[in-house]
């Protein structure tokens, strides 16, 4: 089975000890692409020392929204600058909206200006440079919806990251051409199997949002591997079998990057 993983975070600490084993082993069960998502300054970097040594990583340089409103102005700018300079990477993210409030996100919207002032530099970068652009849009959906209409309908290389937002908004992305990925815990969310139902292949992408999501109760780190459980499930929802599911979703990744 070819297995893409859009959305992964492997240059987190959860990966030091063994990360070449990780890397061997999910070669090996058939993974054919990682876009390992940046989420500051230092991750970035890490990111692209990654891709360097393994071929399979594809870098992603972003900034996650909640640190990206928290830097100074000066500190975030820097490392718009060092991003538009990298002639490598394969698309802009992690970036987004965030208005949860919870342990990664104590203060909730109340960065939502800045959060906003930050992620329309990053459309306008995606925009210049032509990369596809992975959307973090947790409890912001619309207002992330709205800001990238806002900017260019024309622009079809959008991804959404485990989208949970309503059934309209889903049709709303859908409509307007944007991908979706699916992270391979849609075994246990109907609003994941929705989106699968909903969205032709075409438009369909796999992920992890490695090292977290796990599909499996008894084992906590995820792994780009993994996915095969996801594919499994859109497979059954499609009425297809996994292996063309697989390489349909294959297909889509060698189109958008």
């Amino acid at each position: 089975m070819m297995v893409v993983d859009v959305h992964a975070h492997l240059d987190f600490e959860e990966y030091d000890a063994d990360i070449d084993k990780v890397i061997n082993e999910n070669m090996a069960a058939g993974v054919k692409a990682i876009v390992n998502n940046g989420v500051h300054a230092s991750s970035n970097r890490k990111v692209l020392e990654l891709a360097k040594k393994y071929s399979v990583i594809k870098p992603a340089l972003g900034f996650y929204p909640v640190h990206a409103a928290q830097v100074k102005e000066e500190d975030f700018d820097n490392e718009l600058k060092f991003i538009s300079k990298q002639e490598n990477i394969v698309a802009i993210g992690e970036v987004g909206l965030d208005y949860y409030v919870g342990d990664d996100n104590p203060h909730g919207d109340k960065y939502k200006s800045e959060m906003r002032k930050c992620f329309q530099k990053f459309i306008e970068l995606a925009h210049r440079k032509n990369l596809p652009i992975i959307v973090h849009s947790r409890r912001a959906e619309l207002d992330v919806i709205e800001m990238l209409e806002s900017n260019s309908l024309k622009n079809k290389k959008i991804i959404m990251h485990c989208f949970m937002g309503r059934h309209h908004l889903v049709k709303r992305i859908l409509d307007n051409g944007w991908s979706m990925s699916i992270p391979c815990i849609v075994n246990k969310l109907q609003q994941l199997q929705l989106i699968a139902q909903m969205a032709p292949i075409e438009q369909l992408f796999t992920e992890t949002d490695a090292p977290y999501m796990s599909p499996y109760p008894d084992i906590k780190r995820n792994e780009p591997r993994f996915i095969i459980e996801g594919i499994k499930k859109i497979a059954n929802i499609k009425k297809l079998d996994s292996e063309e599911v697989s390489k349909m979703i294959y297909l889509n990744y060698q189109r958008m990057f």
